[in-house]
């Protein structure tokens, strides 16, 4: 194996602790919860953090109590439309229930609208940085709907600005989630907003080899020992059956990956 080859297995070992595993479905309930978190605890290592609606913030606080995976609510879901005093409502009471991290949309809609837009959403995600407080925040961009790289690069200016800890490709809601075009515009933000920036790739991520490419580009981008649980995260619910197939916990595939 050559020092830019990686195998499945590399690459798997790498990702799994990277992994928020997400779900946001509407039919979720707490036996869908209960089945999330336990999913999350595997036998080839813990994800990083499970992330779902704000009301099953408790239950999965307390199922997993003990272990290193954090959980994370999302809020102004999906269409980043709410008002910044409701959003902050959101927020304090998804802390008050638990949560580690908060991941945000922001309004992207005043990116795209221009006129005085990108100061209403620098004023809005600075309410929902302070209500935050400590925990982290994920700001999602909805990166296929701004679409245009001149607009996905000025709204994560906007979010860095704002205070992001992370900026996040996508709600996985609308049809475009993430692309590698628009997660080198946001990993060159991270890089270079003179403060720690995480990178969250959301939407559509589905296999190992796909998430290759985003680990590839942070490498290239951030720098080889840049993507940490700390700085880099997948939003993902199937993936996870990816991983451990390649990792020997369910159908296996041995092939390597040049990046």
């Amino acid at each position: 194996m050559s020092g830019t080859e990686m195998t499945l297995v590399d690459i798997a070992l790498r990702v799994l602790p990277l992994l928020d595993l997400t779900s946001l479905n509407d039919a979720d309930d707490a036996d869908s919860t209960a089945a999330l978190c336990a999913r999350a605890v595997t036998p080839a290592g813990n994800v990083a953090a499970v992330c779902l609606w704000s009301s099953f913030v408790p239950q999965a606080k307390q199922t997993l109590i003990g272990s290193t995976v954090k959980v994370a609510t999302v809020v102004n879901f999906p269409g980043g439309s709410l008002p910044a005093e409701k959003v902050v409502d959101q927020i304090a009471r998804a802390l008050a229930d638990g949560a580690d991290e908060i991941d945000v949309v922001m309004p992207y809609a005043a990116v795209m609208a221009g006129m005085g837009g990108d100061q209403r959403a620098l004023d809005h995600l600075a309410a929902c940085r302070e209500a935050c407080g400590p925990a982290t925040m994920k700001v999602i961009l909805e990166s296929g709907v701004l679409a245009k790289p001149a607009l996905i690069e000025r709204a994560a200016q906007v979010a860095v600005a704002a205070g992001a800890d992370f900026l996040k490709t996508s709600t996985g809601k609308v049809p475009a989630g993430a692309t590698p075009g628009a997660a080198r515009i946001m990993l060159t933000a991270c890089r270079e907003a003179g403060r720690p920036v995480g990178f969250k790739a959301s939407g559509g991520i589905r296999d190992v080899e796909t998430a290759a490419q985003y680990l590839a580009l942070a490498d290239d981008i951030c720098g080889p020992g840049w993507a940490s649980p700390a700085t880099f995260r997948f939003g993902a619910s199937g993936l996870l059956d990816a991983l451990l197939g390649v990792l020997g916990h369910g159908p296996e595939t041995r092939v390597t990956v040049g990046y």
